[in-house]
């Protein structure tokens, strides 16, 4: 099992127009045995997982990273092309949300809710599934597996959280939501919807953002998909809570469709070592 952590560079990302200095820090994983999972759950039943050396990135992927990515290949998301990202305004009924044509990545809860010039040091959202493999492409990464992902969260605890977390204090360690429900604006610890990512306590193993701010795609399947295709994300968004969508965990497993692009969804990105 690691025990402690050391920190790469990924440095020029060559692409075939011209080459862009892209800086992104991983985290080194030891490949070893890990214990996954829960005793209650169906979807990721407690486990013994034996997975090879990898590395992961220490925060979520940023605006300006992918806004690169688009200079660079002019790529255009689905959300862009389809013009049905969701996205969320306070005074919604819970588990609502609103179809916004105009909210893409840059406007990421639509125009008339503000861009992301100021924000570029925020996670990037309302990407699908198909642009953060696009992205991935590019930059020559992947999404980390469910597995991975799981193991980098916990930091080496075998818990629903990493070590030192507990429900009353996760807000030292994670963008949710604290108001009781979705009615109000709540902006407790000063952001209503992302925060930039480094904002909030890392866990033990140095990774910012694991719960909370943005749910975070991955690459596996579960058998409730039943042979389909769809795209799992983790680690909790701004919008969860500890009376709603209770998610921000090590354990949980969230499911949406590769098409669909959410204001709360992005990506945190990995390679082998």
């Amino acid at each position: 099992m690691i025990k402690n952590f050391w920190i790469l560079l990924l440095g020029m990302v060559i692409c075939t127009s011209h080459s862009f200095a892209q800086v992104q820090r991983f985290i080194d994983i030891e490949a070893g045995t890990y214990i996954l999972g829960d005793t209650l759950s169906l979807d990721n039943p407690r486990r013994a997982v034996t997975l090879s050396h990898f590395s992961i990135a220490e925060t979520e992927l940023t605006n300006e990273a992918f806004a690169a990515f688009v200079a660079s290949t002019d790529y255009i998301t689905l959300a862009e092309r389809f013009h049905n990202a969701m996205v969320f305004e306070p005074g919604l009924a819970e588990f609502r949300w609103l179809q916004d044509s105009t909210a893409y990545w840059r406007f990421p809860n639509g125009t008339s809710r503000g861009g992301i010039e100021d924000k570029m040091n925020h996670p990037v959202t309302c990407i699908s599934y198909r642009d953060a493999l696009a992205y991935c492409e590019w930059a020559g990464v992947r999404l980390p597996s469910l597995e991975e992902w799981e193991v980098a969260s916990r930091a080496g605890s075998q818990t629903k959280y990493f070590e030192g977390v507990e429900l009353d204090n996760i807000m030292d360690y994670a963008n949710i939501w604290h108001g009781r429900n979705h009615l109000v604006a709540d902006t407790t610890d000063g952001f209503l919807y992302t925060s930039p990512v480094k904002t909030f306590k890392a866990n033990p193993w140095g990774l910012y953002d694991v719960y909370g701010n943005v749910f975070e795609f991955c690459e596996g399947s579960l058998v409730r998909d039943q042979g389909r295709k769809v795209a799992h994300a983790r680690g909790g968004s701004w919008w969860c809570s500890k009376n709603s969508c209770a998610s921000f965990n090590s354990q949980y497993i969230g499911s949406v469709n590769p098409n669909a692009s959410f204001s709360n969804l992005g990506l945190r990105v990995a390679k082998k070592k």
